[in-house]
């Protein structure tokens, strides 16, 4: 029977060769690296005294370096036993517990079909190559040129161009015998009910082929040309071979480079990987428009133990790195870590090898930090808490950051890494506290205007009083957040012109990170996506019982505008205001950070009056809640809740 390429994958991913290959040779210990996947041992193909026989768990391959035998599970063990391909097949699925598929002639067809769409794939890419060496791609030639992206790479990547016309893919496909059905398969038109004619999807861009784990054009990533287009880069959609959350640019190359010891470094875009690999950085890849998924890490730890994350030095590369963290942690396993380079602000690894060169790109990833450190660098924020109760509550959130990982014995080392870090941060005495300063905290008062003196420190008791910042919800998120978290929940149309957005979002708790995370991901893959198919993906994370606890408590303060039946303007118009407020709360957080330091500092009647200004501001924010013109007549409401 024909197996599907799907099921021997899953054979392989859950299956290490060195098992199959153990049962058959004996291991040669003084090379062998176990924990690694990576063995060596004289070879059952032929008489040798000295091992050259080598098996790799991160490729699934072996290959003898003398008599050139070489191959995977399935051509082990028809070899090197004489047992036919199904035969082999059905012995390596029960050793990896995988349930042998029924014959279904349905799948069959599929799995013709899926033969079919690879050459699809196959014809478009030379079409769009031909475009970029033509007269038409001219423009597309000079904005490579400007990017630095030299021919050799242009060929290396197989970079094209899609002309500015809605049928010339279209009707080189089907001169080529190419039917609608398949074009549409294959995501290179655009088609649906309102669509008479279908048109090619890529038009009036650079093009770079997406290529699977075997070098197979599975997609398309589009750049455009033209400034006034809704969307920069464009990706093929989700297909029968194309799924990008499964999948890295430049995956094939950085593989084996990675296997040949390069460091393994995950940046943000295409022309980041191009230029990398053009520096030298050949094990460069980067995920396809979506933030790192679980999947994305599986991938990377079959490639290499401790791959290095590379994100741009921006607010939105700060913003990622939180993210892929959140992502991380949970499923760290012993061995198997990454680290995250920083970048310099507002750079990205293009425009420093562009400007500095290669050996100040090799310096940023040579001192990216382990990711204990990160994680430790996020909850500090760099500085250093002043009382017991602030000290206590970074180690609160470091603990939680130590047992969301699942690993018992990683966790118990990052609580153990934990401790002594605060051990050394809390050590030295603070100057603050120092003799001078403690009599001029004792004896020197400020008052106000009005002769009432005020103590520096109650002015940030009165910021956390605030009903803008107060969070009085049972599992520790702001209400403002559970606001934005359940509106995005029950209407996730919403996120569809605000992507970017969202992901942006500065939230206090990781608990609100982590399900906004998710939240993002899962739209990304499916705009159209309900409101009860998202609450059930939700729930299977988990999450069932901080959203039913967050909708009930948003239920009891009267807060209307998030459910799901009301009309969609009513409830983007909610959460519009929502996200108002949750940035003016941030801006104020980070306001009241630096006039505490500057008054620290400088115990000044002017440092003290711009405490009480950020105070002000509060109390003219609180009173501004619900001010909206005829919010809600859509719904059938006449005013405003929250």
């Amino acid at each position: 029977m024909r197996f599907s390429d799907s099921f021997l994958d899953e054979i392989r991913n859950k299956l290490p060769i060195t098992q199959v290959v153990g049962e058959h040779v004996l291991w040669d210990k003084r090379k062998s690296q176990p924990a690694k996947g990576d063995m060596w041992a004289c070879c059952p193909f032929h008489s040798e005294k000295t091992p050259s026989f080598h098996a790799d768990d991160r490729r699934g391959r072996y290959h003898c370096f003398s008599c050139e035998a070489s191959g995977d599970h399935f051509r082990f063990l028809t070899e090197r036993t004489g047992m036919s391909f199904p035969e082999a097949v059905e012995k390596l699925a029960n050793l990896a517990g995988v349930p042998m598929p029924k014959r279904d002639e349905r799948v069959e067809k599929r799995e013709k079909q899926r033969r079919s769409l690879y050459d699809v794939m196959e014809l478009a890419a030379k079409y769009f190559e031909a475009a970029l060496s033509a007269n038409i791609g001219a423009k597309a030639r000079g904005y490579l040129h400007e990017r630095n992206i030299t021919p050799t790479m242009q060929s290396k990547f197989r970079i094209g161009f899609a002309p500015q016309s809605r049928n010339g893919l279209k009707e080189h496909l089907a001169a080529n015998g190419v039917s609608a059905e398949e074009m549409i398969g294959a995501g290179l038109v655009v088609h649906g009910e309102n669509i008479a004619v279908p048109y090619d999807r890529f038009r009036d861009r650079v093009i770079f082929p997406i290529a699977d784990f075997r070098g197979k054009i599975i997609a398309f990533g589009g750049r455009a040309l033209s400034p006034d287009v809704p969307a920069k880069y464009l990706n093929s959609p989700e297909t029968e071979l194309f799924h990008k959350r499964k999948t890295l640019y430049n995956g094939q190359g950085a593989r084996q480079a990675a296997h040949d010891g390069k460091n393994l470094i995950v940046v943000e875009g295409y022309t980041d990987v191009i230029s990398m690999v053009s520096a030298g950085f050949e094990a460069s890849v980067a995920p396809l428009g979506t933030a790192l998924t679980q999947d994305h890490i599986a991938l990377l730890w079959r490639m290499a133990d401790v791959p290095v994350l590379c994100f741009d030095g921006d607010e939105a590369g700060k913003k990622a790195a939180i993210r892929a963290v959140d992502t991380i942690l949970p499923n760290l396993k012993p061995g198997f870590s990454v680290r995250i380079a920083r970048l310099p602000k507002g750079q990205d690894p293009d425009d420093i090898i562009k400007k500095s060169g290669r050996d100040a790109f090799a310096k940023v990833i040579d001192d990216a930090l382990a990711l204990s450190e990160m994680v430790f660098g996020i909850e500090s924020a760099g500085v250093l808490p002043q009382t017991p109760e602030a000290r206590a509550a970074l180690e609160m959130r470091l603990r939680q950051r130590a047992n969301s990982i699942g690993d018992q014995s990683v966790r118990r080392h990052y609580v153990q890494a934990f401790d002594e870090k605060l051990h050394k941060l809390f050590a030295p005495v603070n100057d603050r506290y120092s003799k001078g300063n403690k009599q001029q905290y004792g004896q020197k008062q400020y008052g106000s205007k009005t002769g009432r003196h005020t103590s520096p420190l109650s002015v940030s008791d009165a910021l956390k009083n605030s009903r803008l910042l107060k969070s009085d919800f049972s599992s520790g998120l702001s209400a403002r957040e559970a606001l934005i978290l359940v509106s995005l929940v029950n209407h996730p149309n919403l996120m569809e012109d605000r992507m970017e957005t969202m992901a942006e979002l500065d939230f206090t708790s990781q608990k609100s990170r982590q399900l906004l995370s998710l939240i993002i991901d899962i739209v990304s893959v499916d705009y159209e996506i309900s409101s009860k198919q998202l609450k059930e993906k939700l729930i299977a994370k988990d999450f069932g019982e901080l959203l039913k606890n967050m909708q009930e408590y948003l239920n009891k303060q009267g807060i209307w505008q998030i459910e799901e039946k009301i009309a969609k303007t009513d409830a983007e118009t909610g959460l519009k205001h929502a996200l108002a407020l949750h940035y003016k709360s941030v801006a104020l957080n980070k306001e009241l950070k630096a006039a505490e330091i500057a008054l620290g500092d400088d115990l000044s009647e002017e440092n003290l009056e711009k405490l009480r200004d950020i105070q002000n501001q509060i109390t003219s924010i609180d009173g501004t809640e619900a001010l909206i013109e005829g919010f809600g007549s859509l719904s059938g409401r006449t005013s405003a809740s929250f």
